[in-house]
């Protein structure tokens, strides 16, 4: 396009101070500002930005929270026949090619210490495995479990996985699994794709400039994802996840994030119960912790499910039990692991205008519009704009909650080593803590203060441990098969 065409389509959008520079810049400065601007839909950023600041207007005077009605969300806990029930359900779907999987993968580890993605962590297991590695493990074992069980042929199952990056984490993210062989699964099998990002606003909702040059932007939220699967997966490509979910024949998603080292990718028992639902979309929960905990709650806002953030619900809220179950009443702790039906994922579109972008004021780095100087504040002067992965739950018709346990399903990696909760040291504890019991369960002694990690490639949950039945082991080891086992009695 022309630079007098995006000249005049910024000045129709109210934006034309972006070129206040254009008479100063190099010839590559030109190009590159102009590529950035031609590739900015700032329509879409100016409604972006009158939703958001509506919508903070509203929020002063919110719809009333309510705890989530009964018969809403099921749960595993205590409930084998249901379970098994489910996850025989999920597992034909997955043998069938149906399911896909989708990784929230684009922070970097800056809290842990590190400037690497987040899933490239090792949180200090006897194997050294990454978060990564983990994952991936567990879908190659998954697809051995869907074969076996489902009477498929060896090698057969595939469920593809869809890795979200961000602008600086995308190409470590892709060298890291190149390098390591895309841990044993095949590469046309992972197809990685990026977390857009929006122009950072001034309270007045013009879009800032970083240099002379170039506009500053930020990341748009883990619920940049829905508009993500409809981008083109690289500059070359014409291909978007959407399109490949569909040339797949994928019917069902799950969705999570990547610092999570007890998630059950693509678990075969909430893909179950969801389409034993019906559901659109759903959310899987765990108990919180205790009344006061600072996680956000799947609830109703109104008649639509939300989530509603610790902060909204008052203490006295939160001390609210059922009178019934002595449960708490707004107990249904979100851990950003989600279920979408392909079609749900594509109909998200129809209705993105509707969705707020949430406002962060931030200190934004940017440059002085009357003197060029570069301007480094030192309090707030800008807004970045986010929407969350769970924004699209009151939009959504279907909608279905599932409780799991939290000590088998929810262990993050949030804070720095030696912090003493969701570190990773503590996600090592879990971790190993639940493996002890998959060998308690199958019928083995773990003697005290013995640590066994087994390879993702032995047991996906507990499964193919038959064999140490009646054993007793007295010696802490890592594990890649059955048979090395017997080394650590």
């Amino acid at each position: 396009m022309a630079v007098d065409n995006i000249r005049d389509r910024y000045q129709a959008a109210g934006q034309d101070h972006l070129f206040t520079f254009w008479s100063n810049l190099s010839d590559s400065e030109h190009k590159s500002l102009s590529c950035q601007l031609e590739n900015l839909d700032v329509d879409r950023v100016n409604r972006i930005y009158k939703k958001a600041i509506a919508s903070e207007k509203e929020a002063a005077d919110p719809e009333p929270i309510e705890p989530l009605p009964v018969g809403a969300c099921e749960s595993v806990v205590n409930d084998p026949a249901s379970e098994k029930r489910w996850r025989s359900e999920g597992l034909e779907a997955i043998a069938r090619g149906e399911v896909g999987v989708l990784l929230m993968a684009g922070g970097q580890g800056t809290r842990l210490g590190s400037s690497a993605p987040k899933g490239c962590y090792d949180i200090g297991l006897p194997s050294h495995k990454s978060l990564f590695q983990y994952q991936a493990e567990r879908i190659a074992r998954l697809q051995v479990v869907a074969e076996k069980e489902c009477n498929k042929p060896a090698g057969s199952v595939v469920i593809p996985w869809y890795v979200m990056t961000s602008g600086p984490t995308r190409r470590e993210t892709q060298a890291f699994f190149s390098n390591n062989n895309f841990f044993g699964l095949s590469s046309k099998n992972v197809v990685f794709f990026e977390q857009g990002t929006l122009p950072c606003l001034t309270a007045e909702g013009k879009i800032m400039l970083e240099s002379t040059s170039r506009v500053a932007v930020a990341p748009d939220g883990n619920g940049g994802l829905y508009a993500a699967t409809r981008a083109p997966l690289s500059e070359s490509s014409s291909s978007t996840v959407l399109s490949d979910l569909t040339d797949r024949g994928i019917l069902y998603v799950h969705a999570y994030c990547v610092d999570n080292c007890l998630v059950k990718v693509a678990d075969p028992v909430f893909l179950g119960y969801c389409i034993s639902k019906q559901a659109d979309c759903a959310a899987k929960v765990v108990p919180k912790a205790s009344p006061s905990e600072s996680v956000g709650v799947v609830a109703c806002r109104g008649d639509k499910f939300s989530v509603v953030e610790y902060s909204e619900i008052s203490n006295e809220q939160a001390e609210l039990r059922n009178s019934k179950t002595g449960e708490l009443a707004f107990n249904a702790a979100n851990i950003a692991n989600h279920f979408y039906t392909t079609s749900y994922l594509k109909s998200v579109e129809s209705f993105e205008d509707d969705l707020a972008f949430h406002i962060a004021r931030k200190k934004i780095p940017t440059i002085d519009l009357k003197t060029g100087e570069a301007v480094k504040p030192t309090k707030p002067n800008g807004m970045k704009l986010e929407l969350f992965v769970f924004d699209v739950f009151p939009f959504t018709k279907r909608f279905a909650v599932l409780e799991v346990a939290r000590n088998e399903e929810f262990s993050p990696l949030k804070n720095a080593p030696g912090t003493g909760a969701d570190d990773p040291e503590t996600s090592r504890r879990d971790l190993l803590a639940q493996h002890k019991r998959f060998l308690e369960r199958a019928g083995a002694r773990v003697k005290e203060g013995v640590e066994i990690e087994l390879s993702p490639c032995i047991s996906y949950a507990g499964e193919g441990l038959e064999s140490v039945k009646g054993k007793t082991f007295t010696k802490s080891g890592y594990v890649e098969n059955p048979e090395e086992l017997d080394a650590l009695l």
